[in-house]
């Protein structure tokens, strides 16, 4: 299982580019190992001996696997989350909780290394999506509006124009507004 970037490096990352939660200092986005992750959790279990010898069912919060159930020897992207009302009863000792958000593995379900650029498209994905509905002026950049992109383009088309012409871009056949009509050779009139 190579790595091609240290995870504490890529979590830094994750920081430098989403930043943490200003209340827990927690970042927002972390990549884990599913092996390593542990929470509290409120439930009934079965205590069974290692010889598979059923003891007794407890209802009661335990420290427990998060992931290793069904994601074995995976990287995983986590969001740090609120734990909604309802669900506090199952997490007891906190507020907040990371969740799972993607599993890095390629279809048939086979360890992939996890990429800088996989979790940027993924979270830009999910923020994207989830503010898509929103006014949000702190992710518009004015150097990029619309009139903006139309002047570039503009600039681009003039430098591409002069470029190719030279001294000839003056040509004879403007319309009223001032623009020139460019015909090809190869045009031909349909009738």
């Amino acid at each position: 299982m190579e790595l091609t970037e240290s995870i504490k490096s890529l979590n830094k990352q994750l920081i430098d580019l989403f930043g943490i939660d200003t209340i827990s200092s927690l970042p927002i986005w972390r990549i884990v190992w599913s092996e390593f992750q542990f929470e509290w959790r409120y439930g009934t279990y079965d205590d069974i001996t290692k010889s598979g010898i059923f003891l007794r069912s407890v209802t009661e919060t335990r420290w427990v696997p998060k992931y290793r159930q069904w994601i074995q020897d995976k990287f995983v992207l986590e969001r740090l989350v609120v734990v909604p009302i309802t669900n506090k009863d199952e997490l007891p000792d906190t507020k907040v909780s990371y969740e799972p958000i993607w599993i890095f593995e390629d279809r048939n379900g086979d360890y992939l290394p996890p990429k800088l650029e996989a979790a940027q498209f993924i979270i830009n994905t999910i923020y994207a999506a989830q503010y898509s509905n929103h006014n949000l002026t702190r992710y518009s950049d004015p150097d990029n509006s619309q009139e903006a992109q139309i002047e570039n383009a503009r600039r681009r088309i003039d430098g591409i124009v002069e470029e190719l012409f030279g001294e000839q871009s003056s040509f004879e056949g403007s319309t009223v507004t001032g623009e020139t009509i460019i015909v090809p050779r190869n045009y031909e009139k349909r009738k």
